[in-house]
């Protein structure tokens, strides 16, 4: 059994719908498809996520909810017309939309989480009934039938139980249709995953079937060795570990969400990237392991949005309890951190700014100076991590100098350099500014023809 799980530019019309159908039916082993809600048509459109947030807006504020609704609505009435199907369908998902307008507003974000999940729920339905009507034998299923999640306001992960319910989709005749992005608490509360959630969805359904594999087909041949927006043609990536995917999708790589590894990575199901408009490209695999090649990068990611929280005080190394005490403060503002570079007499705690607040900051530099004594507290925004990742960076030398002296070249300075215990990966911390720059100066150094290993 394979569990294909199809992206928002994949089922975004009609036309990207008629792919799906057919990459289903070219193989029958393909029996659980999750799907996301449409996504962008056109390089300015909008996606149909994005009017669900502006219609829940709307909702909150006693703005324009009917106008809003409708866009909505009639994205789905162009994609139900041109794909031929009943017209019933459109008047279900219109019916739906309502209800969840009138939904209980007490919780802004259960609120908007149940708008937009909408999305992908009503996709589903669509695409499970222009399945039946090629004659693809097909079944829409919700989350509630068995995607169990923990409660508000935790971030949102599947229970155990979710696992065990789930599995009996093995049995299921007909190819399941399942929307992604959701679940359900043991009350019947609506929560949405994170970013990328679909992906989400398609591993815990792949890890529940224990399928032979997971296809995560997106808008793009495989998953290349750094962001083709910035770096021109950069060299494509055919096999990948569980590990390296982890490091690359974390920093950067939107292509698959880093969460989505965790359900498949614990039973060792490969995954395969692929690409819906190009679907006999052989795409990314990601594996256990891999065989080494002569390359020891596989790959370089970028991504900003981080703040550095910076707390100095003298024979700090001596002090037991004193990186648990300041990790406490951070925890007890309901903050986690990214990495906790250190020295003898310093440390810095490295932060997502989106978790941060002007009086967050306020309270947690306070607390540090009075509870730990520390002689120097402060926050520094506007950075960047660069991650550099591969298996074979465990067994070469030099390579630290080669990526200093790569960013060197740009006139950046690091902030930060920071290497897991596995090796694989080597972080370095630098203003935004020089972020693309840095990526490209990185890539020449270790994927240009001349390089030498």
């Amino acid at each position: 059994m394979i569990v294909c799980k199809f992206g928002g530019t994949s089922v975004a019309n009609a036309e990207q719908i008629r792919k799906v159908a057919n990459i289903v039916k070219s193989n029958p082993e393909r029996r659980i498809v999750a799907v996301s809600a449409p996504g962008k048509r056109f390089s300015d459109d909008i996606k149909v996520t994005d009017l669900l947030i502006d219609l829940a807006n709307a909702a909150l504020k006693n703005g324009d909810v009917e106008g809003k609704l409708q866009k909505v609505v009639n994205r789905y009435k162009e994609i139900i017309d041109d794909l031929e199907i009943d017209q019933t369908i459109c008047d279900i998902i219109a019916q739906d939309l309502q209800e969840r307008v009138n939904f209980d507003k007490a919780n802004v974000d259960l609120f908007v989480d149940n708008l937009k999940a909408s999305g992908e729920d009503n996709n589903a339905k669509l695409i499970a009934a222009y399945f039946n009507s090629i004659g693809l034998k097909a079944k829409y299923v919700s989350p509630k039938e068995g995607l169990v999640v923990n409660d508000f306001p935790e971030r949102t992960f599947a229970l155990p139980e979710a696992y065990e319910n789930l599995s009996k989709l093995r049995d299921c005749e007909e190819i399941v249709v399942f929307p992604g992005f959701f679940g359900y608490t043991k009350d019947g509360t609506l929560r949405t995953f994170d970013r990328g959630g679909s992906d989400i969805t398609g591993s815990i359904l792949a890890a529940a079937v224990k399928a032979v594999l997971y296809e995560n087909f997106t808008d793009v041949d495989c998953v290349f060795s750094a962001n083709p927006k910035v770096v021109n043609d950069p060299v494509g990536i055919k096999e990948i570990t569980y590990r390296e995917m982890r490091e690359l999708s974390y920093s950067g790589f939107s292509v698959f969400h880093d969460e989505a590894l965790m359900p498949v990575y614990k039973l060792g199901i490969p995954v395969t990237i692929k690409n819906t408009n190009n679907p006999s490209a052989p795409g990314t695999k990601i594996l256990p392991t891999r065989t080494l090649n002569s390359r020891p990068v596989t790959g370089i990611s970028a991504d900003s949005g981080f703040s550095t929280l910076y707390v100095s005080k003298y024979l700090m190394n001596r002090e037991i309890g004193f990186g648990r005490k300041l990790l406490q403060i951070i925890e007890e503002e309901h903050i986690s951190y990214e990495h906790t570079p250190s020295g003898l007499d310093d440390i810095s705690v490295i932060i997502r700014s989106h978790q941060l607040t002007p009086e967050a900051e306020e309270r947690i530099t306070k607390r540090i100076k009075e509870e730990l004594q520390a002689d120097d507290v402060y926050f520094r925004h506007g950075f960047s991590m660069i991650v550099i990742v591969g298996e074979g960076m465990r067994n070469n030398t030099g390579l630290a100098a080669r990526a200093a002296s790569a960013i060197s070249s740009t006139g950046a300075n690091i902030e930060m350099i920071n290497q897991g215990p596995s090796e694989v990966s080597l972080v370095f911390g630098v203003l935004s500014d020089k972020e693309n720059q840095i990526l490209r100066a990185l890539y020449e150094e270790f994927f240009s023809p001349i390089s030498v290993y």
